[in-house]
């Protein structure tokens, strides 16, 4: 994917890294010439020092071709205007960060699709908003070690097959399935059926590899 982040402090600059090192092309904007020639040196990715709230920066930095785009700047005047411009280019995902929870629900008014405080979230975070859609629901447990997810099965090669012929393992482990709005926990004779919505505990390291498996 192309990913358009504005905003070169500690959030941008984590998350630009995370995306880059899982293979995404990525360009920084970044208004501070100092974050700017941080950015330049830390990361293997195109940095734009330039204002993310002026259209021809945005154009500089390709947005008319971006997959998402993120406002993680420290400001959320800033992180709200850009949206607004963003919105106009048709860009599929938008998320943005805001430093006042209550802004939040400006971001919504606007259609932005993700709105994280970072009071909540970190760059992981972020990151796991963008690479992994299918996912409807994602917390990230402790140290960041540990993640719980809710996935929507749709991959054959496990559809039909019992529980116990696919979990536990050693990275995760399904603790419960969502069927007609009830919740069970799941023992290891229950076959998964097409279209559950499972619980799964995983090591985050595994993640993306579980993702695969039951997507």
């Amino acid at each position: 994917m192309y990913i358009v982040i504005m905003g070169g402090g500690r959030v941008g600059l984590n998350l630009s890294s995370f995306l880059i090192s899982d293979g995404h092309d990525v360009t920084l904007v970044e208004n501070d010439k100092s974050l700017c020639s941080n950015a330049a040196v830390e990361l293997d990715a195109l940095v734009i020092c330039g204002n993310g709230t002026d259209i021809k920066t945005l154009e500089e930095a390709n947005i008319m071709n971006a997959d998402v785009f993120v406002a993680a700047t420290g400001n959320d005047e800033a992180n709200l205007l850009a949206c607004v411009l963003v919105r106009e280019y048709n860009v599929p995902k938008i998320i943005a960060r805001v430093s006042d929870p209550s802004h939040k629900s400006v971001f919504k008014k606007i259609g932005v699709d993700s709105v994280i405080s970072p009071e909540l979230t970190a760059a992981s975070y972020l990151e796991k908003l963008i690479i992994r859609p299918k996912i409807a629901d994602l917390v990230v447990l402790g140290k960041g070690d540990a993640e719980l997810l809710d996935i929507t099965l749709e991959n054959d090669k496990v559809i039909g097959k019992k529980i116990g012929d696919v979990s536990p393992t050693d990275n995760f482990i399904i603790v419960a399935i969502y069927e007609n709005g009830d919740i069970t926990i799941p023992n290891p004779n229950m076959v998964l059926n097409k279209g559950n919505k499972v619980s799964i505990l995983v090591k985050s390291k595994f993640a993306k590899e579980v993702m695969k498996k039951f997507t």
